[in-house]
């Protein structure tokens, strides 16, 4: 049966807009809870079915519904049923086409055009099946008529089913002759059916689970109908539409008006799911629902649900508290609370992130703290001594973070007491004085005493501290007059963060103290660390003497002076007397301190000026370390000194990448090796920052910092995520400053690597 079943599938496609826009405009001024459906003409198939009462031996079916497009929509189209060309049929049997109405709609309005061929008792009937059941005809055709011609009917109590029949209308015990072949066909069947059910919507999914909600998020929308089918839904937040869906339904363009071609044009039970961009949303609770409409214009909502919505990262903490002060800290673990900003009505912060970075180009990483309402942060800790940032920054319940909403908060830790030593050269009747030194938190303050060297009680003298730049200041104390024997001198000192130390020592490393003789003894006083060549030297006042040195090596010279590791340096200087006169061969001690955290003891040397006083030592391979050059005193010259001098030795790294060549998603294996010369790799492994060279600032940037084994070595990998194209990294590891490693930082020589984007 060709063609019983076609559709809008023939129609061209611009065709088929018209239609939708038509139907849309046309709507609204439907009557509500009627809908119309057209079958076999204007390019519709027949959503019917065929039936012979006789069990299919006396009766034929034949339709063609759809012509080719372009075509006259009714030339030849007909739904036909024919009998066979012999024998009989007995009366009461038939034939027939049936418009079956979807539950809970029926047919209030028939329309159709008819024709028909009949002999011998035969009967085109067109009619109805009531609610209750039955067929009510509302035409018959009892003799041939071959011109198709209209009839209509309306009901005012919807009929379930329409159906034009092919009936022997005769008594069954009576018989109908097929010799003569009867037919009747109809067409251009347009049926009005009155949809008093209503649909149900429905509306689900992630956007409605409890909870907060942020970006792109999907919910889900379903329907139900059985009348005439879901033809729409809409969804809407706060009254605002944010989402149509147009369910596909069988329709077509007929009498000037969008008809359906089927007798449940759209579909009863459709879903589908779509998503919400929520950043168009303001922070904070919403309503959603969704509505359906069916084909025949009636509509039905879900209950209003509540969405909690929130897209923006919180502000900043209010002010930071740290434990203690935001001054100098003695102890490396800092606690640090604040108050968090008001958050209503979008959703509460719920975590903190913080990263620790230092100049170094140390970088802790993010590093989360959680819980509803966290305020603080315990047990921060540093990596070394120094000043550090820590940027923190919140993290509120639907998962909203942004460092750039952070703040910055400063961490300054400093457990090294200062370097304090007696000046040189301090006798009977001079001003005591003596250096402090701390380049971190810098010197507090500080006293100077003294006792009997066969004393153990110390008496504390009036001291002073003067400050002498930065990390730098100077304790003075009048000496008192002292009665005879020998005095022993101590100063102690303390920094800001706390730290405290003591010395009974002067710069050279000899001990300070005076001696004082009885009055007939009218040899000079001198302290324990002076002497010379020779004999005693005589009573008598000694010229004043001058010591100049410095550093040299590689392209720097001066007080304080940074070398590659493994290289020397010299030492170089004069001994003048007072006028400028250079001293010579006068033997000058030459005292070498290494820095904390190494193995090699304090270390002292001889030299011997030359013919104009100058002098040249070379100083080996080795750690840090500070250098003091002091003249003892000799031959009427008065002792000299010169102030520490700074030899700064860089870390030794190494560093291998491979591969050389990768893509994006790809990572990078990384090894290296600190080298350790005069001191032991720390405990925990020594701290190793890798770093990349930054094209647009010409600046290194940390990567991620790891940590070797006992030996030295270490090994990492970095993944590459968001290279796109190509690139040449570069690429090096730098040993970080750190407690009791006494190099300076010091870095690889840079390795590239290429990474190939997608």
């Amino acid at each position: 049966m060709s063609g019983t079943r076609g559709g809008i599938g023939r129609l061209a496609a611009m065709v088929l807009a018209l239609l939708a826009v038509l139907f849309l405009l046309l709507a609204g001024t439907a009557r509500a809870g009627q809908y119309a459906v057209v079958s076999c003409g204007w390019f519709a198939g027949a959503d019917a079915g065929w039936a012979d009462t006789t069990g299919g031996a006396k009766f034929q079916p034949d339709g063609w519904c759809v012509p080719p497009a372009g075509a006259d929509p009714f030339d030849g189209v007909h739904l036909k049923s024919w009998t066979t060309a012999a024998g009989t049929v007995s009366g009461t049997r038939f034939a027939r086409w049936r418009w079956q109405a979807p539950p809970g709609a029926g047919i209030v309005k028939v329309r159709a055009t008819w024709w028909h061929a009949l002999h011998d008792g035969f009967q085109q009937r067109l009619g109805v099946e009531p609610a209750g059941g039955g067929f009510e005809p509302f035409a018959i055709a009892t003799a041939t008529d071959t011109t198709p011609r209209e009839v209509t009917a309306s009901y005012a109590s919807p009929a379930s089913a329409f159906e034009s029949r092919l009936l022997c209308a005769k008594p069954e015990s009576s018989w109908c002759s097929l010799a003569d072949q009867s037919w009747g066909s109809v067409r251009a069947v347009a049926l009005t059916l009155e949809d008093n059910s209503f649909p149900a919507a429905g509306i689900g999914g992630q956007l409605l689970d409890p909870g907060w909600h942020r970006g792109s998020v999907p919910f889900d929308f379903w329907a139900g109908e059985a009348g005439g089918g879901a033809h729409h839904t809409e969804t809407s937040i706060d009254g605002a539409i944010v989402n149509r869906t147009d369910w596909p339904c069988n329709v077509t363009w007929a009498d000037g008006e969008v008809r359906g071609t089927t007798m449940q044009p759209c579909p009863p039970g459709p879903s589908s799911s779509a998503w919400v961009d929520t950043t168009h949303l303001s922070d904070g609770p919403h309503s959603i629902h969704s509505c359906v409409w069916d084909f025949a214009g009636n509509g039905a909502c879900t209950p209003d649900h509540r969405i909690a919505v929130d897209n923006n990262p919180p502000a900043h903490p209010r002010p930071v508290a740290i434990a203690g002060g935001e001054g100098w800290h003695r102890v490396d673990d800092f606690d640090l609370s604040w108050a968090n900003p008001d958050q209503s009505p979008a959703s509460p912060i719920a975590g903190a992130r913080y990263r620790v970075t230092g100049s170094n180009g140390y970088d802790s990483g993010v590093r989360a703290v959680e819980g509803l309402g966290v305020s603080a942060i315990a047990d921060v800790k540093v990596p070394a001594a120094g000043t550090w940032n820590l940027h923190l920054w919140l993290r509120d319940e639907a998962g909203n973070e942004s460092p750039g909403t952070g703040i910055d908060v400063p961490l300054r830790f400093d457990d090294q007491p200062p370097v304090v030593a007696f000046a040189d050269g301090e006798d009977a009747g001079a001003p005591l004085s003596a250096s402090v030194g701390d380049p971190l938190s810098g010197p507090a303050g500080g006293t100077i005493a003294m006792r009997r060297a066969e004393s153990r009680d110390w008496s504390d003298l009036p001291t002073k501290l003067h400050e002498d730049g930065p990390g730098k200041a100077t304790l003075s104390a009048p000496l008192p007059e002292l009665a005879p024997g020998t005095w022993v001198f101590r100063a102690e000192a303390g920094d800001t963060a706390g730290n405290t130390a003591s010395t009974t020592l002067r710069a050279d490393g000899t001990r300070m103290s005076i001696q004082v003789k009885p009055a007939e003894d009218t040899g000079e006083d001198r302290g324990d660390g002076g002497g010379g060549d020779g004999a005693a030297e005589p009573a008598g006042r000694r010229t004043k003497t001058r010591i100049f040195a410095r550093l040299r090596g590689g392209h720097g010279r001066g007080d304080a002076l940074t070398v590659p590791f493994g290289a020397a340096a010299l030492l170089s200087g004069r001994l003048t007397a007072a006028d400028g006169a250079g001293l010579a061969g006068r033997r000058l001690k030459v005292v070498s301190r290494p820095s904390r955290g190494a193995l090699i003891p304090r270390t002292v040397e001889r030299v011997r000026t030359g013919r104009r006083g100058g002098f040249v030592l070379r100083l080996g391979q080795g750690t840090s370390r500070r250098v003091a050059v002091s003249f003892p005193g000799n031959g009427g010259f008065a002792p000299a000194h010169h102030r520490s001098l700074e030899l700064r030795v860089r870390s030794g790294v190494t560093l291998t990448a491979a591969p050389g060549k990768l893509r994006t998603g790809e990572s990078v294996r990384l090894g290296g090796q600190v080298r350790s010369r005069g001191a032991p790799i720390p405990r925990r492994g020594k701290l190793v920052a890798i770093q990349y060279l930054e094209a647009e600032t010409g600046r290194w940037r940390p990567v991620l910092v790891t940590r070797t084994d006992h030996h030295g070595h270490f090994r990492a990998r970095y993944l590459f995520r968001y290279i796109s194209g190509a690139a040449r990294i570069r690429l090096r590891a730098t040993a970080l400053a750190e407690e009791r490693w006494p190099y300076a930082p010091g870095s690889s020589v840079p390795v590239t690597v290429e990474v190939h984007g997608g």
